[in-house]
């Protein structure tokens, strides 16, 4: 074994912890003063010139969104304020993992992102095709990343760094049987969900304030490729998905979906099963039963790809009043790092570019100069505030309200009662028929088979956890053994890391 080495930041100062963001108290916010979180992120971020570090390829259309039910109880955000009220919208749907020549049909969650433009500014909602992510922590995000990437050495895809982290890294269990089932691979950008994912905040005119999930439930119906399809989908056509929203809309067939909610009260949530604020996890339909209050249909495509796709620029920090973030630590991540990336991406004046700026509102701020300034730059009105000469002031009745938190400023491991493996058993059990699992066995086999034998085992112990019958199976399928993998299933997760380190 070769001597330990102390983690440093960029400037040599040693790193006491890389696996937890610093919150107020273990279910956050993040801290701000978290430095090395800010650092990690913002090199992670200008890692890759010019195309996005991640959801490199993608599709986009216009649309409206048309809300179909009375939702200001729990919203006060204006264009949700009444049935029939319609809003543009602008949507991009795109792979993760792959650059952008990459193939349309590859196995990866799909980025679902909108742009709401509201008379209020922009509202932006970036999803998956998925209810869940691989990690619930913004301090992990680069190196899952990288993982998911190219090798450093060789620059092909490595399955060793594929699974390696997600075998030391229990909470992505629920995301890793999701993308390995068909579910995987999606037909087309028009046959999948779309889902927020993160549980974000809502609060009404009375200064009630609830938490919600948002899931966007396609009404063409959910169609998948197996992996022998994808693969050859790979091969004779990697454009597929990107030239069939395109076509679909084209020919008069624009596609649609339907909102449906997941509202909790504070109170609901203060002793709920499961950590609300936990990306690795859903609220079963049976708690919380989702609401339908509004549809949005895709209608239009771009005139050009460059100026309204690969500029558009999707931000979850901007939000509408009426709607705001978390304590979600991924989504506080987030909060930072779209920006910054953008900013690194486009420059400092990326909402200026046509499909970025408002379009019902006008933008009245202090922010002046910079590379790429389009408009006359705030004109001769003052740079400052306060001031007396009639600049924009801030409007106090737009505040959020506030809610409680607590614990001490620190870099704290999860805690919840509930483990990282219960969900991922129900989905395999529950959520899935026969051919799913036998189907689902089959591509984890297929991809987990590059993968050297004590990251097989490891990964597979986590599988066996999760539910004993799909551990047996991938165990067999990759011609291990049974008990030794029932061993490292009963070892907590620093044992079996520590089994399993050569």
């Amino acid at each position: 074994m070769p001597d330990k080495k102390t983690m440093t930041t960029g400037f040599g100062a040693p790193i006491g912890n890389d696996l937890n963001t610093a919150t107020a108290g273990g279910r956050g916010p993040a801290l701000m003063q978290d430095v090395h979180l800010l650092e990690k992120m913002a090199h992670f971020d200008r890692e890759r010139i010019p195309e996005r570090v991640v959801h490199a390829k993608g599709a986009g259309a216009h649309g409206v969104f048309e809300v179909t039910a009375d939702v200001t109880r729990y919203t006060r955000a204006a264009f949700l304020s009444k049935i029939g009220k319609r809003t543009e919208v602008f949507a991009r749907f795109s792979t993760v993992g792959g650059e952008r020549g990459s193939a349309d049909s590859a196995r990866d969650p799909r980025g679902f992102a909108l742009k709401f433009y509201t008379e209020e500014g922009n509202y932006d909602l970036v999803g998956n095709n998925t209810p869940v992510f691989f990690i619930r922590d913004p301090l992990k995000f680069p190196d899952f990343i990288h993982t998911q990437k190219r090798n450093p050495q060789t620059n092909l895809k490595d399955p060793n760094m594929f699974w390696d982290f997600l075998s030391l890294t229990p909470e992505s269990l629920h995301q890793v049987l999701i993308l390995f089932s068909d579910r995987g691979t999606p037909a087309s950008y028009r046959t999948m969900n779309g889902f927020s994912s993160h549980t974000y905040k809502w609060y009404n005119a009375a200064g009630e304030y609830f938490w919600v999930k948002y899931h966007f439930k396609t009404d063409q119906k959910i169609k998948n490729l197996t992996r022998q399809e994808s693969d050859h989908l790979a091969g004779s056509d990697p454009d597929h998905a990107t030239r069939d929203l395109f076509d679909a809309i084209a020919s008069g067939n624009p596609p649609s979906w339907t909102l449906e909610m997941q509202i909790m009260t504070p109170e609901q949530a203060k002793d709920y099963r499961y950590d609300i604020f936990d990306v690795t996890k859903v609220w079963p339909h049976g708690d919380v039963p989702p609401l339908v209050i509004g549809k949005m249909t895709l209608d239009r495509n771009p005139v050009n790809y460059f100026t309204e796709v690969e500029q558009a620029a999707f931000n979850p920090s901007n939000f509408v009043p009426g709607i705001a973030a978390s304590p979600d630590k991924m989504l506080q991540g987030r909060l930072f790092s779209y920006h910054d990336t953008h900013l690194h991406r486009l420059g400092p004046n990326y909402q200026l570019i046509p499909i970025n700026a408002p379009r019902c509102a006008v933008a009245t701020n202090y922010q002046r100069d910079g590379a790429m300034r389009t408009d006359d730059g705030g004109g001769s009105g003052p740079n400052y505030w306060p001031n007396s000469f009639g600049g924009p002031a801030p409007d106090a009745s737009t505040l959020e309200p506030d809610y409680p938190l607590e614990g001490e400023a620190g870099r704290f491991p999860y805690s919840h009662p509930n483990d990282d493996f219960i969900q991922p058993g129900e989905l395999y059990r529950k959520a899935l028929n026969d051919m799913d699992r036998t189907n689902l066995v089959g591509n984890i086999v297929g991809h987990l088979g590059g993968a050297i034998p004590r990251i097989q085992k490891r990964q597979c112990a986590l599988f066996a956890k999760a539910d004993p019958e799909l551990g047996q199976r991938v165990a067999a399928g990759l011609g291990l053994d049974a008990s030794e993998i029932n061993r490292l299933a009963a070892m907590t997760a620093d044992e079996r890391a520590a089994a399993t380190a050569s």
